[in-house]
């Protein structure tokens, strides 16, 4: 587990819930109170680990659009059209 410096600003609002969650789970401080804020509602947002399904899925559709396009780019409307952004 690997850990990022960080200068945030932020609201009141935001620093006194930091600060309840410190207090509350006995953290030394509220850097420690945002790491478990985000294992407590991380979850929620962003996958912990990639599933090996996922994985699967992408090496599988990546494979057959190599066999469809080759290394053939993708122009910027074929993009839009594909994400259905016009």
């Amino acid at each position: 587990m690997g850990y990022v410096h960080v200068n945030l600003r932020v609201k009141k609002y935001s620093s006194q819930v930091l600060g309840v969650i410190k207090e509350k789970f006995g953290l030394k401080d509220k850097g420690e109170a945002l790491d478990k804020f985000a294992e407590l509602y991380g979850d929620d947002f962003v996958d912990r680990e990639v599933k090996e399904e996922v994985v699967r899925d992408v090496i599988r559709v990546a494979e057959e659009d190599m066999r469809k396009h080759g290394f053939k780019a993708m122009s910027d409307a074929e993009l839009k059209r594909l994400l259905g952004v016009a």
